[in-house]
């Protein structure tokens, strides 16, 4: 990773200048501040984790409050959700998306406050919130989904399996579908296997009071690491942002930054 991540290269900023929304020709007020600037300023926040007022007017990406409104106005624009999914096919295009099996997880970040919130599970007196990750049998994220602490991740299996987007970039019709879902006893659900069994993917998920499937960690190991992954987006593994689209705009460009990162990875 470069000692400064946020600085946008141009071959990315080429993916993302086509996914903003126009400015507006007769906007009153001065000139706004550039697009790739404020994504630099952006993702300065995203990696760093400091208040967005406390964004350093020396770098040059406007204030913090500028940025934070850029943030807002492409959450609502879907900017972010569409980069992701550019991504992933342009991996699925090369080979790089392992559609055999997919994996679930759901630990918690911590949480200052705001929507989607509710009592830590391992701590009754604080809330918090809890990511809900499904990723390719690589590690790819494929969806992430924002929830409060206490809810229980069995919840949550088939709204991820859902909302994989259609993902292009082979022959053929877009695939969204996996073929088999790992899972850990967290995910033990009979009706949930009967739903997954119904889209055609294979439930492999440990059953509660039984042992664990033979070989099962080897399996889902890369969940844990596209999780760490997440989470070195400092500003995603203590949620700050009090609104949970804007949080979750953030989830989805970190996700894009990972499939950028490994669209650029040699093949191994």
């Amino acid at each position: 990773m470069s000692t400064r991540p946020w600085i946008v290269d141009d071959d990315l900023w080429a993916l993302i200048e086509p996914l903003l929304p126009p400015w507006p020709t007769r906007s009153p007020g001065p000139r706004p501040v550039a697009d790739r600037l404020c994504l630099q300023g952006i993702l300065y926040v995203l990696y760093n984790d400091i208040a967005w007022q406390l964004l350093p007017p020396e770098l040059g990406f406007g204030s913090g409050q500028t940025c934070w409104r850029r943030l807002e106005r492409w959450q609502q624009a879907g900017v972010f959700d569409q980069l992701h999914r550019i991504l992933l096919a342009e991996l699925n295009a090369v080979g790089r998306l392992d559609w055999s099996r997919a994996c679930v997880d759901g630990p918690r970040p911590r949480e200052k406050g705001g929507a989607d919130t509710g009592p830590s599970p391992v701590d009754r007196r604080k809330t918090g919130s809890k990511h809900h990750l499904i990723c390719d049998g690589r590690g790819t994220p494929l969806k992430v989904i924002t929830t409060a602490a206490n809810v229980n991740d069995v919840t949550q299996t088939l709204a991820l399996v859902d909302g994989i987007p259609s993902v292009a970039g082979r022959p053929g019709r877009p695939r969204k579908r996996p073929d088999a879902l790992l899972g850990d006893k967290g995910y033990d659900s009979n009706p949930n296997r009967e739903e997954l069994r119904k889209r055609r993917i294979l439930p492999v998920i440990s059953r509660k009071g039984a042992p664990n499937i033979k070989g099962m960690g080897k399996l889902r190991y890369v969940v844990e690491q596209t999780f760490a992954l997440l989470h070195q987006f400092k500003r995603l593994a203590v949620r700050w942002e009090r609104r949970t689209e804007l949080h979750d705009a953030l989830v989805s460009l970190a996700c894009g930054l990972i499939c950028w990162r490994r669209l650029n990875q040699p093949d191994s």
